[in-house]
């Protein structure tokens, strides 16, 4: 058995494998203030809930854009299951070539998402992030990571949109019928959740223009890319788990 943790900005996604296959997902709130005791006891009670505590891990990896809880997530998982995690960062072999300004920069989640999606399927491919922040990974024919873009998550987008406002109220993601609103909640949520899926289309058709190749492969991953990318008007295909799997393809790679 192994286990994948991704940290991030919202929630800690955590995924236990035996060799290939992916028994269960283990989802908790990120916080920066948990000890590694803290975090130790809050793994062990989501292990148990799934029947794992007995399981025998022969190997873990973390991705992490939280630095400060980075540490005691990994002193939480040698706590529970004997094991070292491997860090995702410079020095660490993912197979995949970084081709951007500064390498280094590029954050764990992304290099895990890409190295997910050069395994799993056709290149040239964009790999569509939603979460915290919405991010587009470009991956050439050869596979290569080209580069990005970033922007503001939908949470960040509605959460400064009604308490910026006095009279907009806090929205559910859903689409209403009809693009046009006819009332509040409506034309909230034309503008958010349609132009979300606006936005990556038009997005999408421009690095794809850029990029100067025919995209063969969208792959849409993160918390809210379900609700969205439903709305889109192009074939995105729904990989909840790309992350944890890009994780597992790493490990592999490091300890051979």
């Amino acid at each position: 058995m192994i286990l994948t943790v991704d940290i991030g900005n919202t929630n800690i996604t955590t995924g236990v494998y035996n060799k290939n296959d992916l028994l269960f997902v283990m989802r908790a709130a990120t916080d920066r203030t948990k000890s590694p005791d803290q975090y130790a006891v809050e793994l062990r009670s989501m292990l148990d809930i799934h029947n794992a505590l007995s399981f025998n891990f022969s190997g873990a990896i973390i991705s992490s854009v939280v630095p400060e809880i980075t540490n005691a997530v990994k002193d939480a998982v040698q706590i529970i299951t004997g094991q070292t995690a491997l860090l995702i960062g410079p020095g660490v072999k993912t197979g995949l070539n970084i081709r951007i300004d500064n390498p280094a920069q590029l954050g764990a989640d992304l290099v895990a998402g890409a190295v997910g999606a050069l395994n799993k399927y056709k290149m040239p491919c964009l790999v569509l992030d939603m979460g915290t922040a919405n991010k587009i990974s470009v991956l050439d024919s050869k596979g290569n990571y080209r580069g990005c873009t970033i922007s503001a998550g939908i949470g960040i987008s509605l959460r400064a949109l009604s308490s910026g406002t006095s009279q907009l109220p806090a929205i559910p993601l859903n689409a209403p019928q009809n693009a046009i609103g006819t009332n509040t909640i409506d034309s909230m949520q034309s503008g958010t959740v349609l132009g979300a899926a606006a936005m990556i289309e038009g997005l999408c058709a421009r690095l794809e223009e850029n990029l100067g190749e025919k995209i063969e492969t969208i792959v849409a991953t993160g918390g809210i890319s379900g609700d969205i990318i439903r709305y889109c008007r192009m074939d995105i295909i729904h990989d909840p788990d790309l992350i944890l799997d890009g994780l597992r393809f790493i490990l592999e790679k490091n300890t051979i």
